[in-house]
């Protein structure tokens, strides 16, 4: 257990040292999924495979690509997921005992397996905006520019510019709105609102003091602005 443990905090936290924040990374192409069994990951499996690199949200094992009658293609690193459950066992004294079963898996995007077509994907629903949160925003001051032109959220501040996924690659309007309250809650350190940022550049300094203390006051705002609103909050708890 201890091994799995280890293994999973070296990889987030190698992926957090590569600039990526994983819960700040929606699904553009759908919920992460086993492609044999269908089942979706949750949990860390989910940071743990968005922030892999891949467009594809099919995993399998080499072992599931071996039974398919297809191959890894050489050189193709792997991304460990997680399973775990409680076991039933004995004591001596005749009693029950839950103990957890801890164990990590390699798997494979299809993206990197050869001969595998991509399963037909079923597009989401359309988009329902929430009308509390839509009056929130509209009622920010300097609101800072909003565009939808790439499949990921981040404020630039030198731009003073905001930039979201699409709302309809969101799973549902919740985690839509807490992603745009983090961004919107960066863009309030501008010089033109609150003047948070000392320096146009402090808070893109990745694992400096000022871009923890940035992170926390985006995650703190959004919760805040999510709780006025009466809906969860999305950002971390996916």
């Amino acid at each position: 257990m201890q091994q799995t443990y280890a293994i999973i905090t070296d990889r987030m936290l190698a992926t957090l040292e590569a600039g990526v924040v994983p819960w700040h990374k929606p699904c553009e192409q759908g919920i992460p999924r086993n492609l044999v069994s269908g089942k979706p990951y949750r949990g860390i499996n989910v940071f743990l495979t968005a922030s892999a690199g891949v467009s594809s949200p099919y995993w399998l094992s080499f072992k599931q690509c071996k039974e398919l009658k297809r191959s890894v293609k050489a050189g193709a690193k792997g991304t460990p997921v997680v399973f775990w459950k409680w076991l039933d066992v004995e004591r001596d004294e005749g009693e029950a005992k839950q103990i957890p079963l801890l164990r990590y898996y390699t798997v494979f995007n299809l993206e990197q397996c050869t001969g595998i077509k991509t399963p037909v994907m079923t597009e989401k629903g359309p988009f329902t905006p929430i009308e509390f949160c839509e009056k929130v925003i509209g009622n920010m001051p300097q609101r800072p520019v909003m565009t939808h032109g790439e499949p990921r959220a981040y404020y630039r501040p030198l731009g003073d510019s905001v930039n979201m996924p699409r709302p309809e690659l969101f799973d549902g309007p919740e985690e839509y709105y807490s992603t745009l309250f983090h961004e919107l809650t960066h863009s309030t350190g501008h010089e033109s609102r609150l003047n948070r940022h000392k320096e146009e550049h402090t808070n893109c300094l990745f694992g400096s003091p000022e871009y923890s203390k940035e992170e926390l006051c985006a995650e703190m705002g959004a919760a805040f602005l999510c709780c006025v609103c009466g809906i969860d909050n999305r950002t971390v708890d996916k």
